[in-house]
């Protein structure tokens, strides 16, 4: 059945292989750029994206045509390639191999957007550790624990 109207944001959240900072600042926006045109020709719409030294946030609405997962691959390998072709890092760049995708309603669109703009500023308050940690008590709270779903690990 094709879905005619689609209301799915997701927030994801990549991390670079072993936390280790290696995005600048002068390559930031140039990466940011690549994964908003990764994410535009795969019928999707990005509304914030903010790369940080060691993990990058987007929020998009995505097309139902495409998974979460499916989409978290095509800009991890792309936007690898796109890094290490232009050598925007020192040494050979890489995602860890697992992304978070975080729902988000219509109503917190505009906060989750406030929140992946605002990331230098949150970063000086909380490290990129706590952060996880939070996203991953807020989300994974109403998980079902009889049910033998597990937490996922940062």
């Amino acid at each position: 059945m094709k879905i005619e109207y689609n209301n799915l944001y997701t927030h994801f959240v990549f991390t670079t292989l072993h936390r280790v900072p290696v995005i600048s600042e002068t390559s930031r926006e140039r990466i940011e750029k690549y994964v908003t045109g990764i994410v535009n020709n795969n019928y999707s719409k990005l509304y914030a994206i903010y790369a940080n030294p060691e993990h990058m946030h987007f929020l998009i609405s995505q097309s139902p045509d495409i998974s979460e997962t499916e989409l978290a691959t095509i800009v991890a390998n792309s936007s690898e390639k796109f890094i290490n072709k232009n050598k925007l890092v020192v040494g050979k760049f890489e995602w860890q191999q697992t992304a978070s995708a975080f729902s988000v309603s219509k109503s917190n669109v505009d906060r989750v957007c406030k929140y992946i703009l605002d990331q230098p500023n949150h970063h000086k308050k909380v490290s990129f550790a706590e952060e996880y940690d939070l996203f991953i008590k807020h989300y994974q709270q109403n998980l079902d624990k009889n049910q033998g779903n597990k937490v996922l690990e940062g």
